[in-house]
């Protein structure tokens, strides 16, 4: 693989590791610059005393890559809003009581069950001037219609650190919002808020009124709400007026990537703006014109989507590859993608850690290098076979390079992705050609009859496929596990298995057959180790005693029926991250036995055998207990209290526990508790 071999796949490479560097170990801020600029005047006196001896050669790659490992470093660091002194972050008494607290409202986030969410950046903390991303939670009864993009609020409320994850291998939202550089939280209470009658006027402000504007001409050009959720969705990426159930249809069909505007939606209207503007001469100067507005129109529909971040990184993206097309050179297209990742992720690192940005790259590079190899398969010569044959390879190619990161993401893999492809992929083509004219439209004046009713019937048409498709849920693949490791050997399994398919020679069917058998080895390998291992859990769930012991892939869950249904989410993931099944579910007894340890559990009854001596005591469903009395009999070496009891009861446990000097672990603070 050639690609492999360019310099800026190096210098990227390196760049990405520095990043990466950054999530595990804490770096000096100062100490680093300094290295930085070292590095940098090093490179620099290299470059001019550069000659093309071996050495040197090896010399100068050397500090060019350390220099782009350094970068890496830096550039997480200048993006982390927490390192600056005005950071809310640092107000530590605004964690602690209520404090007035401006901020300025930046996008509307969807809505939930429980509060209607905004993202908001903080301006100022009683009187002193702050700064930092935070998310402002009302209550879902609230009347916010007065509420937009650079709304001046102010509130006098507490801030909220988010909590980090208290179960087993579930997924960390305040990790996850950690590298958006979101911190914290505040639950505004409705009568505290101050609505500022200034608004802050940045493109953002204007970009949100614009958004407004379009969605309000659209209503009023009698666009039926529900195909109009769907329209707004595909062409300015907004989902937060999407039901649920519409969401998961398009989760199970294997197409809920069109609902975020990305890659693919800018790549249809770059191959669409390619073809209406092919009558410009192949000319320097008429290539040079049509690049101009390419970028142009890409700009404008990154304006029209609101510059959502998943947006401005694809608008980004195939600029470059515009720029790949306009120069024309063998080699070009890889080039452009390579600089357009390096610059985004200088520019913004924490991309990095998107599923979104990595997905985009992964199809975008398989099908550029694994779709040319499909199409040589079969060349037709009938018109519409060929273009079948083209979307079916784009889209092989595409599900190929992002199957191993989706399955280790998300856990399932829609079986029918080919049809909905098929099926959908045309259709999303002609919506997003007259839905931009018709959002364009709505922009200035509300829109005619003969835009509107088109667009609504192929979104009708869209959801039909969508909701048959998805109804076949036989055909959708849950529970797939597949960690880390198993991934990047997947990876190397198919792009290895790619080179042999493009230039067979027996040295790569060698390599191709090793890294599949590398591939069973570690699965095999995986299996073992998990038939050899055991572990018992207590959950951290609200109100509720969940337990599990589990035996090699075998796992027994405890607790009342009803509540392990309902948790089912929760014992799936664990099970599924552990490469096990959920065999029984039986209801809590009072002892357990394992792995040489003998378990007590004290519930509401509180009822047990005063003759046991147990190493573990588990307290659920606040017992009424004297608790050191029980220890003073029984003499445990670790209370264990599950989120079921009521605060004070685990406050007051904590407080005897340090009293007799035994270890106390809540897992509504510790979260989970385990035994290995």
């Amino acid at each position: 693989m050639k690609v492999l071999n360019f310099p800026l796949t190096q210098i990227t490479i390196a760049l990405v590791l520095g990043i990466l560097f950054t999530q595990f170990i804490t770096v000096d801020t100062s100490f680093t610059f300094g290295i930085v600029l070292t590095a940098l005047l090093l490179l620099f006196v290299t470059n001019v005393f550069y000659k093309k001896s071996i050495v040197s050669k090896i010399f100068y790659s050397s500090f060019l890559y350390f220099t782009a490992f350094l970068l890496g470093i830096t550039a997480t660091i200048v993006q982390d809003d927490s390192l600056k002194k005005d950071h809310y972050s640092h107000f530590t008494e605004a964690f602690q009581t209520p404090q007035n607290v401006v901020l300025i409202l930046k996008d509307k986030l969807k809505t939930t069950s429980y509060s209607q969410r905004y993202e908001a950046s903080i301006v100022k903390i009683g009187t002193k001037k702050a700064s930092g991303k935070i998310i402002v939670n009302f209550s879902p009864t609230a009347a916010l219609d007065s509420l937009s993009t650079g709304s001046v609020l102010k509130l006098e409320e507490k801030l909220v650190p988010y909590k980090v994850a208290k179960n087993p291998d579930q997924f960390d939202y305040s990790a996850y919002l950690k590298k958006q550089h979101i911190y914290a939280q505040i639950y505004s209470n409705d009568q505290f808020v101050t609505v500022s009658k200034t608004k802050k006027t940045d493109i953002f402000y204007y970009v949100a009124t614009l958004r407004a504007i379009i969605i309000d001409n659209l209503k009023r050009s009698s666009f039926q709400q529900e195909e109009l959720n769907v329209a707004v969705a595909l062409i300015m990426g907004q989902k937060q007026e999407l039901s649920q159930e519409l969401l998961q249809n398009y989760q199970y069909a294997g197409a809920i990537h069109i609902l975020s505007v990305s890659g693919l939606h800018v790549g249809l209207l770059l191959a669409f703006i390619n073809f209406i503007l092919r009558p410009f001469p192949n000319s320097k100067r008429g290539r040079l014109i049509k690049l101009i507005l390419t970028i142009a129109f890409l700009v404008f529909f990154a304006l029209l989507a609101g510059l959502r971040p998943s947006v401005v990184r694809s608008v980004t993206m195939f600029s470059f590859v515009a720029i790949g097309l306009y120069i024309r050179r063998k080699n070009s297209i890889y080039y452009t993608l390579l600089l357009s990742m390096f610059v985004i992720l200088l520019v913004q690192p924490s991309f990095l850690f998107e599923v979104g940005f990595q997905l985009s790259y992964l199809a975008l590079f398989f099908i550029l290098w694994f779709q040319p190899i499909l199409a040589k398969i079969w060349k037709p010569k009938n018109i519409v076979a060929n273009y079948f044959w083209d979307v079916i390879t784009v889209t092989f190619a595409a599900q190929l390079g992002t199957l191993p990161l989706s399955i280790y993401y998300f856990h399932q893999f829609p079986g029918l992705f080919f049809i909905t492809n098929l099926l959908v992929i045309p259709l999303l083509t002609v919506i997003m050609i007259i839905g931009i004219v018709t959002f364009s439209i709505a922009a200035f004046t509300v829109v005619p009859i003969y835009f509107i009713k088109p667009l609504e019937w192929l979104i009708v048409a869209l959801n039909a496929i969508i909701n048959s498709i998805a109804s076949l849920e036989q055909f959708i693949m849950k529970n797939i596990a597949l960690n880390l490791f198993l991934m990047l050997i997947l990876y190397l399994a198919i792009i290895a298995t790619g080179l042999f398919l493009d230039k067979p020679t027996f040295k790569k069917a060698v390599v191709a057959l090793s890294t599949v058998l590398l591939l069973q080895l570690s699965f095999i390998h995986n299996r073992w180790q998990t038939a050899s291992q055991k572990e018992w859990i207590v959950f951290n769930s609200s109100r509720n005693t969940i337990i599990t012991g589990r035996i090699g892939n075998h796992i027994t869950a405890y607790g009342n029926d009803s509540i392990l249904r309902r948790k089912s989410q929760l014992l799936n993931t664990y099970a599924v991250a552990n490469f096990s099944t959920i065999i029984a579910s039986l209801p809590a007894t009072n002892s357990f036995f394992f792995n040489g340890k003998k378990i007590l559990l004290i519930d509401s009854s509180a009822v047990f055998p005063k003759n046991c001596k147990p190493d573990i005591i588990v307290l659920t469903e606040s017992p009424k207990i004297n608790l050191e009395r029980v220890v003073a009999l029984m003499n445990p070496k670790i209370i264990v209290a599950d989120a079921s009891n009521y605060k004070s009861y685990q406050e007051q446990w904590n407080a005897t526990c340090i009293k007799m000097k035994i270890p106390f672990h809540a897992t509504a603070e510790k979260g989970f508790y385990s035994i290995k």
